[in-house]
């Protein structure tokens, strides 16, 4: 496309610069700023090709690199089966709520059919509806279900006793009943929405055969039973929910992003060829080429998953870790082991012993802390002291500026996401906003 041409021609002129005589080449300071230009530049034209997936279907241009827009070449068939077969794991969140619901129905359909329950869909309906990613979610939804349809069973019965067999009225009464709870059922909160569904149950079965009060018995009944077999399952598989799905998740996305950054620091530290016309282009049209961040991606959905349930339970006691910023310098590891080796601009006659000794050094610092970090999120060995810090000062030269950029950048993210993990020294105060009232502390 232009924008990757633009960045060729842009790249080609840094490299011819970078190759000059000594008193005309550009200083350190301009050339990291050149290459944080370019890394924005290739984050628009990721961002070009996968808006034009999105929109056309397929790329209307070629996807390069080929391993990071695997997903345009597949079928939907195959794009399906291989979301399905991405999620049939134990560490997918997913997958974990699939079983936890089919487990449900399963025991709810055995229940009913063992006690002969009336009506024993509602069973069913129940375990549906009340079960929760959590054990004290779904606590709490079934204490207010249950109190709901208590309620409503009771308003249900008295008007089952007091309309008895006239037909007409219940039907008449249906619309309206419906529409209210339909409507206002969702936004008054699950009590209300069970009280009021229990109404309309009453109103629909009093016109199909002669009821009694013991309809709203039998509801009854039949809510409790799914409330307790939903409780149940969700007390037996994974009470936690997210919580602890999250740590392991994100642990494993780290090791396996953090192991490209050694591939990708020595892929530039060999010369480039001589070559002024440009950044070596890798051959992309083979699959063969480029890293293999295919497990990186893997881990990177289900990171993104668990994180995603994660966000919508209950806040734990680790509200203060960055989890965030752990999805983006995974991201930018990723990123970073694609677009490097094709416009990373690497010295001419290769990196000085110096120069390659500190980036093999400081990917392998990268390395194990990042393998700390996820030791500590899984309740690993404890925090060492002292602990890694990035280096200081810049590096020895010649070394290529957009891998020392590069690293430096995931080593300010990983302190980011270090400080994060460490404990608060002392209260955590929540600020003063110029309104005088305190907001919720950081995290």
């Amino acid at each position: 496309g232009a924008l990757e041409e633009a960045m060729r021609d842009f790249q080609a002129e840094r490299v011819r610069l970078a190759s000059g005589p000594p008193g005309e080449r550009p200083p350190v300071e301009v050339l990291r700023r050149q290459s944080q230009v370019l890394a924005l530049a290739e984050s628009a034209r990721m961002a070009e090709i996968t808006t034009d997936i999105a929109v056309h279907g397929h790329p209307t241009e070629p996807a390069v690199p080929r391993r990071l827009f695997w997903y345009a070449e597949l079928s939907k068939p195959r794009l399906w089966a291989r979301r399905v077969t991405g999620n049939v794991t134990f560490r997918s969140v997913l997958f974990q709520n699939a079983l936890r619901t089919a487990l449900g129905l399963a025991a709810a359909r055995a229940v009913a059919g063992s006690l002969d329950l009336s009506h024993g869909f509602w069973v069913l309906l129940a375990v549906l509806t009340l079960g929760r990613t959590t054990a004290g979610a779904t606590w709490r939804a079934v204490r207010l279900a249950v109190a709901g349809n208590a309620a409503g069973a009771l308003v249900a019965g008295a008007l089952l006793i007091g309309l008895g067999p006239h037909t007409d009225a219940y039907a008449a009464l249906l619309a309206p009943v419906m529409l209210v709870a339909f409507a206002l059922g969702p936004l008054l909160g699950i009590a209300y929405a069970q009280g009021l569904f229990t109404l309309v149950v009453a109103t629909a079965f009093a016109q199909i055969e002669p009821v009694t009060w013991r309809l709203s018995e039998a509801r009854m009944i039949d809510v409790v039973t799914g409330s307790v077999i939903g409780l149940l399952c969700g007390l037996l598989a994974w009470p936690a929910g997210a919580r602890r799905e999250v740590h392991r998740a994100m642990a494993e996305l780290l090791r396996v992003c953090a192991e490209l950054v050694p591939v990708t620091a020595q892929a530039l530290l060999t010369p480039a060829g001589g070559s002024r016309a440009g950044p070596q282009a890798l051959p992309d049209s083979s699959r063969a080429a480029g890293p293999r961040t295919l497990p990186g991606v893997h881990r990177l959905r289900l990171a993104e998953a668990a994180y995603t349930q994660y966000r919508t339970e209950a806040p734990g006691e680790d509200t203060r870790t960055d989890w965030h910023a752990m999805l983006i310098v995974a991201n930018h590891m990723l990123l970073g082991a694609h677009w490097l080796p094709r416009f990373g601009l690497r010295p001419e006659a290769g990196a000085s012993a110096p120069a390659a000794a500190w980036a093999r050094t400081t990917a392998e610092d990268l390395v194990a802390e990042t393998d700390r970090i996820a030791s500590e999120l899984t309740g690993g060995a404890p925090r060492p002291v002292p602990r890694w810090t990035a280096p200081d000062g810049p590096p020895p030269t010649p070394l290529s500026v957009d891998l020392e950029v590069w690293m430096t950048s995931l080593a300010h993210q990983l302190t980011r996401i270090d400080s994060s993990l460490a404990p608060p020294q002392g209260p955590v105060v929540a600020p003063v906003t110029p309104s005088r009232r305190r907001t919720a502390p950081p995290g």
